[in-house]
């Protein structure tokens, strides 16, 4: 039996997010489908993490075993041929018997993308936030770096969340213009339901001046979902890549 790593990227708008759910489209119900078209098995695929509703990946990944001899190219050719155009797996790899998708992850990067200007894109319109009203990127830079460290996230947790903790490590918290693009970048350990959308949506209202920069520390400390800012759409949401290296960061 072998066990294999995929990496995948997905456009997210027209699935209910990774995890498989009753009657309703889903990633890893999509590749579980066409793993057994391929290989004339039931396959399970575990994925690092779920990413909600509308969430989209440029490095999910998963692993899932299999007693195929096809190589690790007609893998990725066969998966490729007979998925849709808005998925696809950009690697195969053969994982040691220790790899877990999730389990051995050590980081995750999220990409927030907001697009700040007066005027929508056509283009854009699936993977980034529409802003109009000018926002304050000093100010949302600011506020950012609360979230940084290790904390209970109760504030930014989403209703359903089935964690049994809200304590989460967050390394880095980054916030970068790239013409009329705001991104927030976000690494972590680890992410609770809704939490970087939360985080966003918080930072959106501080930049837009509807909350003061000291209300992010006051929210983060009083555990309370309902002081943060709403849920931000999930379409400017995109798990960039997950790390299963050791990573240091500076104090």
């Amino acid at each position: 039996m072998r066990k294999l790593k995929i990496t995948i990227e997905y456009d997210g708008t027209n699935y209910q997010g990774w995890q498989c759910q009753p009657k309703a489209p889903t990633i890893q119900e999509l590749l579980q489908r066409k793993l057994e078209v391929i290989t004339k098995t039931r396959t399970t695929i575990y994925g690092s993490g779920r990413t909600d509703s509308g969430v989209h990946a440029k490095g999910q990944v998963a692993h899932f075993f299999t007693e195929s001899t096809m190589t690790l190219r007609e893998f990725l050719k066969a998966l490729n041929s007979c998925l849709p155009p808005e998925v696809v797996i950009l690697k195969v790899e053969e994982a040691d018997s220790n790899f877990h998708s999730q389990k051995s992850a050590v980081c995750k990067l999220y990409r927030y993308s907001i697009l700040n200007r007066d005027f929508p894109s056509a283009l854009d319109c699936r993977f980034a936030h529409y802003i109009a009203t000018p926002l304050d990127v000093d100010a949302m830079r600011t506020a950012a770096q609360v979230v940084v460290g290790c904390h209970d996230f109760t504030s930014f947790r989403g209703r359903g969340c089935t964690a049994k903790t809200a304590i989460r490590a967050i390394h880095e918290c980054q916030i970068v213009t790239e013409g009329d693009y705001i991104r927030i970048d976000i690494q972590g350990d680890g992410f609770l339901r809704n939490m970087v959308r939360i985080i966003a949506g918080t930072l959106i209202q501080i930049g837009k001046g509807k909350m003061d920069v000291g209300e992010m520390q006051r929210i983060l400390d009083a555990k309370n979902r309902n002081l943060a800012g709403p849920t931000a759409p999930s379409r400017g949401l995109c798990l960039e890549w997950v790390s299963y290296e050791p990573r240091n960061y500076q104090d």
